[in-house]
């Protein structure tokens, strides 16, 4: 019996869904991190289950061209959690994730397509990007990050995939007694900085003195926010318009993912003055005020947000627009609700659990000339698009994108149609 602790070498076949690569030792499965394809390894277990093992690669036997040293002096076996693909040079890294996705499509969705995964700008070398930074603090009050897999602290003094406004705060050189975590945000292009602690008990003490200005909330068990000092969130900037977006909120991590993505869904959906609009799990109303300004005055967009502050900030962000109507409800249900609507352009940005059957059954039941389908995983959006196919809907275009340098996370925007849209809009019309 293969146990935890046992090394030995094995030869790396593949990548695999969430930053693991695949080989194969005595006939099992091996799930190995932080080697590439076609290497010869060293490995150690960490993980055995009843089908496959779990193990990181202690030793580069036969490197991959595609390797490099890593920049970071926390990536690598036993340490920092945070980043998978820190020794693949950042094409290759593009590389692995357009295999995964390409993988997940197949498997799944029994879809096959060529994808290709596209970098974002302003992040040369892939660090420097991630404006929420998330702290895990030790019973020392030392902060650091989880390792993979684990409830383990590993204290570090940087993140280098940090944007410059989350290092400037200095949260990594303080101690933080009576802190559980430490929650970093800056602004993609403002000043704004926020950090938002939890504490171990009941109350909030004495908190050390930020290296640069910043916004102070605490966070209550269940993730209910609450002001301390200064703003309850940051101000960010996409085009023309400003958004408040709380710190507790939800908001594109990358600087330039929100203008992108936003271009993007744009360019899938084509929406027309006059049109009806829906804008799923729609956060701040990022996509809601661009679909609104396309749709005009004359047309309708309506956006959908559980979480309370990211519907309160959405209410703020597009009071301005009278074409829009935020819902506070779980989507499934308000979709319930809206069972009559119908709508001609789709957008939906679910977590990571993606938008499940009966979410996916709503949207082709308001009968759109188009849907566009932001994901952040691959598995659960080729799931979701089995389901759309079984609901009449087929996918016409997928883009990938680089929205997580360094980490196996990869942000992919599916775009619909029906399978037979002349018959469905002259249903559409005859109702």
């Amino acid at each position: 019996m293969t146990r935890a602790g046992t090394e030995f070498e094995l030869t790396v076949d593949d990548v695999a869904h969430g930053g693991w690569c695949v080989g194969r030792h005595n006939g099992q499965v091996v799930f190995v991190r932080h080697a590439l394809p076609g290497e010869r390894v060293r490995v150690r277990v960490t993980e055995r289950t009843s089908n496959l093992l779990r193990a990181e690669a202690i030793e580069v036997l036969t490197a991959s061209p595609d390797r490099v040293e890593a920049p970071c002096r926390f990536a690598g076996p036993g340490a920092c959690g945070g980043c998978d693909w820190q020794h693949a040079a950042p094409e290759a890294q593009r590389r692995l994730k357009a295999k995964v996705v390409a993988d997940q499509l197949r498997r799944i969705a029994g879809i096959d397509r060529e994808v290709v995964v596209e970098e974002l700008p302003g992040t040369p070398g892939g660090l420097g990007w991630r404006t929420r930074v998330r702290f895990a603090v030790d019973a020392d009050g030392n902060p650091g990050l989880r390792r993979h897999r684990s409830h383990d602290i590993e204290p570090v003094d940087r993140c280098l995939i940090a944007h410059p406004g989350v290092t400037e705060l200095g949260v990594t050189e303080l101690p933080w007694p009576g802190v559980r975590e430490v929650e970093a945000v800056a602004a993609a292009e403002r000043a704004d900085r926020a950090i938002v602690v939890t504490p171990t008990g009941a109350k909030l003490g004495t908190l050390p003195e930020l290296k640069a200005s910043s916004a102070v909330l605490r966070r209550f068990k269940g993730g209910r926010v609450q002001q301390v000092r200064g703003r309850r969130g940051v101000r960010e900037i996409v085009g023309e318009r400003e958004f408040r977006v709380g710190a507790g909120g939800f908001w594109q991590v990358h600087p330039a993912a929100a203008r992108v993505f936003t271009e993007a869904i744009l360019a899938a959906l084509a929406p027309k003055p006059g049109e009806t609009a829906l804008d799923l799990y729609c956060g701040a109303g990022l996509f809601t005020a661009a679909l609104a300004e396309a749709v005009g005055p004359e047309g309708r967009a309506l956006g959908v947000e559980n979480g309370t502050e990211s519907v309160r900030d959405a209410r703020y962000n597009l009071r301005d627009l009278e074409q829009v109507r935020i819902e506070q409800h779980d989507v499934a249900a308000q979709m319930r609700e809206w069972a009559d609507v119908r709508a001609d352009v789709v957008a939906l940005d679910p977590p990571r659990a993606g938008a499940g059957a009966e979410v996916v059954r709503s949207i082709a039941g308001t009968r759109p000339r188009a849907v566009a389908y932001l994901s952040c995983d691959p598995a659960t959006l080729a799931r979701d698009l089995a389901e759309f196919d079984r609901a009449g809907y087929r996918l016409v275009d997928l883009r990938a994108f680089d929205a997580f340098p360094m980490t196996h996370h990869v942000e992919c925007l599916a775009v619909l149609e029906p399978v037979n849209p002349a018959r469905r809009h002259r249903e559409a019309r005859e109702e």
